[in-house]
């Protein structure tokens, strides 16, 4: 059942319905999920409208993948799921990041020496704004991966 699931726009917050078909349930499957999966709780709004966020999303994703990809049952995937929370939990209380899906890209010096042959001030100016933004973006990837 190896699917490809669609991108997850940047929003605030998803319907059930929204989320379906980002994660691949079926509405009334998500519901009953709610009832399984105690982590899982969604803001409801009038007439019990549910509201997921982003993070929901991800763990919606995640129960997916442990049911229907792994073959968990749903105790089984409720017990790795804990699991996986107090994981995450101990990490950051030992002062680590989980850098889970982020991509390190190796960056050519060349293409921002390039940038400062702009002939105009403005072009200057928008290549020292990308030298800084840069430097600042390595000293943030810096400081979030774990000491090696």
């Amino acid at each position: 059942m190896e699917k490809e699931l669609p991108p997850i726009p940047a929003k605030r917050y998803f319907t059930i319905g929204e989320v379906g078909d980002l994660c691949g349930v079926k509405p009334h499957v998500l519901r009953y999920w709610e009832q399984e999966f105690t982590q899982l709780r969604p803001m409801k709004r009038r007439g019990n409208r549910r509201y997921y966020q982003h993070h929901e999303v991800l763990m919606i994703r995640r129960i997916r993948d442990l049911l229907y990809d792994q073959g968990f049952t749903i105790s089984g995937a409720r017990n790795k799921l804990q699991e996986l929370v107090q994981l995450e939990r101990d990490k950051r209380r030992a002062g680590e990041v989980a850098l889970e899906g982020v991509e390190v890209i190796e960056v050519d010096d060349s293409s921002f020496d390039e940038a400062e042959d702009f002939a105009n001030e403005e072009g200057q100016a928008l290549a020292a704004k990308l030298h800084q933004l840069r430097r600042e973006l390595f000293e943030i990837r810096d400081l979030l991966s774990p000491a090696l």
